[in-house]
């Protein structure tokens, strides 16, 4: 039995992939998929903000795609938007501030539609979360899973805007975050009263530490995938290649 922590690897069908926006820039990618079967639902990850470290390599993203296409059933689909750059390469274009990274989202929804992935959810962590709230209305998409969402170019009127959404809202908001806390978050998402917020004791913005990890992935897929709870800590199957 091998602990499920770290940079453990866990088996998927692993494709690095190249994503063109509207204005005809290519993005690069990895789309992470159940090693056996189809997967029951999709996750549209979004990265932190590119100009302070984040890229699609991000740790609570890399771990997603590396444990829950095995443990969830889930596929995982994660990218450098423009001018971002990861170990799977460089995304062409500069950084626009949430802006032109509008182009960047469609692209991957364009994808995630002409491969027929399956009931597609976004989830953003800090910067990822304001592409998601800013333009995830914009899409067919069952959900969005915010993960330390700073609120800092999201307007009240873009929040307020998934009131009565068809799509469900989960704001998983870290107690020590060092931009938006619980009590204020429920202040800023109380015009989407469906929302679903979690304070998360002892949370961090950056989530650092395999329990804070293991927190996220089980929120994660309590909203997409509860029948697969609770998520092993343990794995005693062969390991994926890295």
């Amino acid at each position: 039995m091998i602990d499920i922590r770290g940079p453990v690897l866990l088996p998927a069908r692993r494709e690095d992939i190249e994503l063109v926006t509207i204005d005809e820039l290519t993005l690069v990618g990895e789309l992470a998929l159940p090693a056996d079967g189809e997967p029951i639902a999709t996750l549209v990850t979004l990265h932190p903000l590119p100009t302070a470290g984040g890229f699609m390599d991000s740790h609570i993203l890399r771990k997603a795609a590396a444990r829950l296409p095995a443990l969830a059933d889930l596929a995982v689909l994660r990218f450098n938007t423009r001018g971002t750059t990861s170990a799977r390469g460089t995304s062409e274009g500069t950084f626009d501030g949430g802006r032109g990274e509008a182009f960047d989202l469609a692209a991957a929804m364009d994808f995630v539609r002409d491969r027929h992935l399956p009931r597609p959810w976004l989830v953003g962590w800090s910067f990822g979360t304001e592409i998601a709230l800013k333009y995830g209305l914009d899409h067919d998409i069952e959900g969005i899973i915010l993960l330390s969402p700073p609120l800092h170019r999201t307007t009240p009127e873009e929040v307020a805007a998934w009131s009565g959404a068809d799509s469900h809202m989960i704001v998983i908001v870290p107690e020590l975050d060092d931009y938006l806390r619980p009590d204020e978050a429920a202040e800023r998402f109380s015009s989407v009263p469906d929302a679903v917020l979690i304070p998360v004791e002892g949370g961090k913005h950056l989530w650092v530490g395999e329990n804070q990890t293991r927190r996220v992935l089980t929120e994660i897929v309590a909203a997409v995938n509860p029948d697969a709870l609770p998520l092993p800590t343990e794995w005693d199957g062969p390991l994926a290649d890295a």
